[in-house]
């Protein structure tokens, strides 16, 4: 069986957060760290709405997630490297919060739902800090602006406000198979979701309509949040990467990119379709089409642990060469196209970037100010390790403002053919992404969303 692809069997586990701290533990310690410190995190606050008594959207930190699994606002964690002892501090029953809000967690619930060793309440975290019998010999490990001015590690001979960041940002690019299976089951909500898109498409009159029936089938999942804003794209609004407005009529547009995904217990999807909105390619669109699914396919297929993401890159890019010159888009010779990054004018963004509890998962080692056009928005960076989550999403795009500085340059403009491209302006873009497993001998590929052409069409003329 592939890895955790019995996802609910996995998830009636409990989130291995105990698992998570000595892995970050063990990341110190190899770096030099205290083998008898303390690693300290705190929850996200609960906050209010500016000029306004209503709640703020609260989504948990990740720092904190990732070592304790807990939900919950307001909440600390300490985690005793020489002793393994993972301990979680949760806010106490205040009666007159009980009135309107219910009954929170009690200590008891949370030991019993969440992978500890042990549950206090907030006020016993300064108690705890200071009782620590090798505290006064020892090393207390947080973030820095992530501690409450309440909060003293005055019991602590050292404080190291550098590690722990860079250590759960390290650890977290290779999965459990707890992580996997969440990422699979947002996977799974979000496919439904953009089938019903698709099968919404045909009769829809605006952007924001399928914006709202993509919300909808998660919801009615049970995935009430969103890993990120969607882009729904019709037509020539799908040229803009972010494009995020999602309020234009469609009329007359033919492709529809959808870039949408849930999230389920902090852990994202990141799905990316486009498709004809009636069911029917124009020629100029099924042609782009092609193109980008190949890239995508000898990509993915390309793709392994010990592997250069970089490299992977680059060969998204040869195949969309070899497609633009097939169509007659770009002319010459295909070596030379690549050496002058004239693709980039068409593929200006990354192949992909890490997957996990954010959309853009820390560990990439991205280099914005590369000076290499076909590189500077490359999100992830080096060797993908074996249970990494990547995203592979090539595209091709038509927008003016990134092409037109290529057709004024003297040097670029003999590469591309004016009179060719002129047909293509009103396809947009395309872009085609899935969330893909490393192993050790390739992936697994945990999008099952449809995006082979017959059955993209199969679903669109179905609504």
């Amino acid at each position: 069986m592939a890895i955790a692809e019995n996802y609910e069997e996995v998830l009636k586990g409990k989130y291995p957060a105990k698992a998570h701290a000595k892995k970050v533990a063990e990341w110190i310690v190899e770096k030099g760290g205290d083998k008898n410190g303390t690693i300290y995190l705190e929850a996200q606050k609960q906050k209010l709405n500016e000029d306004n008594d209503g709640e703020a959207p609260f989504r948990q930190r990740r720092y904190f997630f990732y070592l304790s699994g807990c939900e919950l606002p307001d909440s600390y964690l300490t985690y005793e490297i020489a002793t393994e002892t993972l301990t979680l501090f949760i806010p106490p029953i205040e009666p007159d919060e009980v009135i309107w809000s219910g009954l929170p967690m009690s200590v008891e619930e949370a030991k019993s739902k969440y992978d500890i060793d042990d549950c206090k309440t907030t006020q016993d975290v300064n108690g705890h800090l200071t009782s620590t019998s090798e505290s006064a010999q020892s090393t207390v490990y947080a973030i820095p602006e992530q501690v409450s001015d309440h909060i003293t590690f005055i019991s602590y001979k050292e404080k190291d406000f550098e590690q722990l960041k860079p250590a759960i940002e390290n650890c977290r690019v290779t999965k459990s198979d707890y992580e996997i299976a969440l990422i699979r089951k947002a996977n799974v909500i979000s496919t439904a979701a953009h089938e019903a898109v698709m099968k919404a498409a045909s009769k829809a009159q605006n952007e924001c309509e399928l914006e709202a029936v993509f919300l909808k089938a998660c919801v009615e999942r049970n995935a009430k949040n969103q890993a990120y804003h969607s882009i729904v794209a019709a037509g020539e609004h799908a040229a803009t990467l972010h494009y995020v407005d999602n309020a234009a009529p469609i009329s007359d547009q033919n492709l529809l990119l959808l870039d949408a995904g849930c999230e389920v217990d902090c852990y994202a999807s990141d799905i990316t379709r486009t498709f004809p909105l009636k069911g029917t390619f124009t020629d100029e669109s099924l042609a782009i089409y092609k193109i980008v699914l190949d890239m995508q396919h000898q990509c993915i297929n390309a793709l392994k642990a010990g592997v250069v993401w970089d490299k992977i890159h680059e060969l998204a890019h040869k195949f969309a060469i070899k497609g633009l010159l097939d169509l007659g888009i770009l002319k010459g010779d295909a070596k030379v196209l690549f050496q002058k990054r004239t693709s980039v004018a068409f593929f200006p963004h990354g192949l992909g970037h890490y997957l996990g509890m954010d959309t853009h998962d820390t560990g990439g080692n991205a280099n914005y100010a590369d000076k290499d056009v076909m590189f500077r928005y490359l999100r992830t960076r080096g060797v993908l390790p074996e249970r990494s989550v990547i995203t592979v999403e090539p595209g091709i795009y038509f927008c003016k403002f990134i092409i037109d500085p290529y057709l004024e340059n003297e040097e670029q403009k003999q590469y591309i053919d004016e009179k060719v491209l002129e047909k293509y302006w009103s396809v947009g873009g395309v872009r085609i992404e899935d969330d893909v497993l490393i192993t050790k001998d390739g992936v697994e590929n945990l999008t099952p969303t449809p995006k082979e052409i017959e059955d993209i069409v199969r679903l669109v003329k179905s609504g």
